[in-house]
């Protein structure tokens, strides 16, 4: 025979009244505690020590001046004993002179100077009236035959020829500065030097002038 549990043994039916009285207690013991008056104990005053300001200055640079170094010492004197006698040297005054005596015999004369030679004359660059070539460029090409090296080789160009043209007028001292080759130098070098010019002048007076002309070749 099975044994029933009576209404009041069985818990699971009391199980939510016992719940809900344990949370009102829990709530009323809250309330209870929040709502206590505190003692209000003496409240001690705290102090706080005062902190020093420390002020920060800017650090000027010192210069480091160098002491110049001490004079030097001044030489310690030697004394002289007062015994001590300097003695006067005897100068012999008696010396005669005799002006009938013939004096004596004088050095030559230098030799007279020899003529030195005239410095050359300067050579200018520029002058206030440049040198002119007699009858123009033309008269220069006439004296220039075309090499047949440079005709059949097609060789054209410009030969810079760099000469000096004397107080006569005649050319000196001609260079070829800048050439083309295939015998055009050559025939341009020959053809100044065969030239004649009006010579230079500077302040009225014929001088030498450093020139350069150009030689053109150029084929027909």
């Amino acid at each position: 025979m099975a044994l029933k549990k009576t209404t009041k043994a069985d818990l699971k039916t009391r199980y939510p009244l016992y719940m809900q009285a344990g949370i009102i207690l829990s709530l009323l013991i809250l309330i209870a505690f929040t709502n206590a008056p505190i003692r209000k104990g003496e409240l001690e005053e705290i102090v706080l020590p005062e902190q020093e300001l420390v002020q920060m200055e800017d650090v000027l640079q010192t210069k480091q001046v160098e002491k110049p170094p001490p004079p030097p010492k001044p030489p310690v004197p030697v004394e002289v004993p007062d015994d001590e006698i300097l003695e006067n040297d005897e100068l012999d005054l008696d010396a005669s002179l005799d002006i009938d005596e013939p004096l004596a015999d004088l050095p030559p004369p230098p030799p007279p100077k020899e003529d030195e030679p005239e410095p050359e004359p300067e050579i200018f660059v520029v002058v206030e009236d440049p040198p002119e070539l007699i009858g123009g460029i033309k008269e220069l090409h006439k004296k220039i035959t075309y090499p047949p090296i440079a005709k059949k080789a097609g060789v054209e160009g410009r030969v810079t020829v760099q000469f000096v043209v004397d107080e006569q007028g005649n050319v000196r001292d001609a260079v070829v500065l800048k050439g083309i080759g295939a015998g055009c130098d050559e025939e341009a070098l020959k053809a100044v030097m065969a030239s004649k010019f009006k010579p230079g002048r500077q302040r009225g007076k014929p001088v030498k002038v450093k020139m350069s002309l150009p030689v053109t070749f150029k084929l027909k």
